[in-house]
């Protein structure tokens, strides 16, 4: 099979698999494993090197660890020292002995049994990070634990490399070589000061593609770099990463490494699919499920106490986990280097891979189950008592709009009773002092227990659609004389808004996007007061198609008609302006004396 056409095999398969297994649920990652899976018993294939791919593939892992070192500045991995040096050091420790510890009491021999404990004890940088970067919560509590974590193991994978080859009878590929790591450390020194101003050259030439060459270069020039000091690939581009952290040009490195990084961690989770021996697991099917379980278990139960001990709560200490419970990619890498080195037996291996490889493939939907499990324990919390202080105003949801809202009303000693759904979010915010309670805006019992019926006003700062037209219908229900103000996400979202009664609705970009187009037509050229004024005339025609819109939009037909003539109108009304000279200076003064303000807020 040419490469061509093992390339299109590759792609066809991705296509069809990731998407089939998105609309079941499931994860992305778990969607090339599939797909590995099915392309690792395919007819065309045995004669496939699925290791020597998974080898190449490993390039996926070090563009993400390249992206990720661009995320984090060398100051904000001195502020991670505990969780990387203290939960990591940790983490890797007693997983380690633990595993071990396990593994001696089934018969396995000690130095095959260490080997094999330290190789297990590994998480999946590649699946755990993708996990976390998929669900936006690399920068949560349990985020940031397990990236410091997985540092710390990435780092401690190059010591064990070390000790496999000064241990082994065999020679090993990844030796440490001094001179190399001489001229390592050397190169990074001159790195340090030499990346920027060479950036700085290469992007004054605008070839876009040549910055994209030298983006690769430098992240795949890492890579090769530190493993021919028989180090790590993925240490590597991790530095190369950090070194630009803090330039100017850390976007758009990210920008151009971002799509080779997609398609390469995709190809080693395909890879990792198709060096699943199935004809292992169908021999001895309740042998290795009773392993994986087992593994992933175990380590679960290593970490979640480490977690509680440096600090996360139950909840944050569980996802540290479970998102962790899972073999990694360099398990195959010192395992390969133990076979090679005569450490330990080949069929040993062949098992550690098959119960790696599919602890990963449990890892999404582990990590699903838990945090269902968490979320109902989360449901779970009593809302809050509330003070019946009757205070005259109500704000449902404290997030950015409802806690400046809030500050106002502070600011002129309004007192105020605030609602807030997301117990995490509640906690937060109480340690700065803000007086807010946990509850359910949208059921009837919360607002009375707020005292909505007596309140003057009622601020409906909530982001999300569905709920916030929920709670003004309760409100409705349960005060239908109150006074309702409530943001908008959207037009369509203000239509409903009004179509239900709201007093006054504000969508959240309309006038921050009305003071930068003024500011933008003063940029090109324009005067103050002409800006000003065309600001405010857009502003008072767009008012006045939401208000025809308003009567129409049900109709989907009548309602596009409105748009299209409403733009056609506006272009009409600022082409007379200019034929009849109507925006003289004087004129836009006298107009625009009092907008400027508005124009502005």
């Amino acid at each position: 099979m040419g490469i061509l056409t093992a390339t299109l095999v590759f792609l066809a398969t991705a296509v069809v698999i990731v998407p089939i297994c998105k609309r079941l649920g499931m994860n992305s990652v778990l969607g090339y494993l599939v797909a590995g899976l099915v392309l690792g018993q395919l007819e065309p294939l045995p004669q496939w090197d699925a290791e020597g791919l998974l080898h190449f593939a490993e390039i996926g892992v070090v563009f993400l660890l390249f992206v990720i070192g661009l995320e984090l500045q060398p100051h904000r991995l001195w502020v991670m020292r505990r969780l990387v040096f203290g939960l990591g050091s940790a983490q890797v420790i007693a997983s380690s002995a633990a595993v071990a510890g396990v593994l001696m009491l089934l018969g396995i021999g000690q130095t095959s049994a260490l080997l094999l404990g330290f190789s297990l004890a590994l998480s999946s940088t590649a699946f755990v990070l993708q996990l976390l970067g998929e669900s936006k919560r690399l920068h949560h509590p349990h985020g940031r634990a397990a990236f410091g974590t997985l540092l710390l193991q990435d780092v401690a994978v190059i010591p064990a490399l070390v000790a496999i080859a000064l241990l082994g009878s065999a020679s090993v590929a990844h030796t440490l070589s001094w001179h190399w790591l001489a001229l390592l450390l050397a190169g990074c020194i001159a790195a340090r000061f030499l990346l920027r101003p060479m950036l700085r050259f290469i992007a004054a030439t605008k070839v876009q593609e040549l910055f994209t060459a030298a983006a690769l270069t430098l992240v795949v020039g890492a890579a090769v770099a530190f493993q021919g000091a028989g180090l790590s690939m993925g240490l590597g581009a991790f530095v190369a990463g950090m070194m630009v952290a803090d330039s100017e040009y850390r976007h758009q490195l990210e920008a151009d490494v971002n799509p080779f990084k997609g398609l390469l961690l995709g190809l080693f989770f395909m890879a990792v699919g198709m060096t699943v021996d199935l004809g292992l697991l169908a021999s001895a099917p309740v042998t290795v499920g009773a392993l994986t379980l087992g593994l992933m278990a175990l380590k679960a139960a290593v970490i979640f106490p480490l977690a509680r001990l440096h600090g996360l709560r139950n909840a944050e200490a569980m996802r540290t986990a479970l998102v962790l419970a899972q073999g990694g990619e360099f398990a195959f890498v010192l395992l390969t280097a133990g076979v090679s080195g005569g450490l330990m037996a080949p069929h040993l291996a062949d098992m550690a891979v098959l119960v790696v490889s599919l602890s990963m493939a449990l890892t999404p939907l582990l990590v699903a189950l838990g945090d269902r499990l968490l979320r109902e324990e989360t449901d779970s919390r009593p809302f809050d008592a509330i003070d019946q202080d009757q205070p005259p105003v109500v704000i449902a949801g404290f997030g950015r709009v409802g806690q400046i809202v809030a500050r106002v009303l502070a600011m002129r000693h309004i007192p105020f009773t605030a609602l807030e759904i997301n117990p995490h979010h509640v906690d937060f915010v109480r340690q700065y002092g803000n007086k807010i309670y946990y509850g359910d805006a949208t059921q009837p019992e919360v607002l009375r227990a707020a005292d909505v019926p007596k309140a003057r006003a009622i601020v409906v700062a909530v982001g999300e659609i569905e709920p916030s037209l929920t709670i003004v219908e309760q409100v409705r229900n349960v005060c239908p004389g109150i006074t309702i103000l409530a943001r908008a996400t959207n037009r369509h979202h203000e239509l409903w808004l009004r179509e239900r009664g709201v007093d006054f609705v504000l969508r959240d970009t309309l006038y921050s996007s009305l003071r930068m187009a003024r500011h933008l037509l003063m940029r090109l050229g324009m005067e103050d007061a002409e800006a000003t004024e065309s600001v405010h005339r857009f502003r008072q025609h767009d008012a006045r198609t939401l208000e025809r819109q308003a009567l129409v939009w049900r109709d989907a037909e009548a309602y596009r008609r409105t748009t299209m003539d409403a733009t056609e109108e506006l272009k009409q009304l600022f082409a007379e302006d200019v034929r009849s000279g109507h925006d003289t200076t004087s004129e836009r003064d006298g107009r625009s004396s009092g907008r400027a303000d508005e124009a502005a807020d």
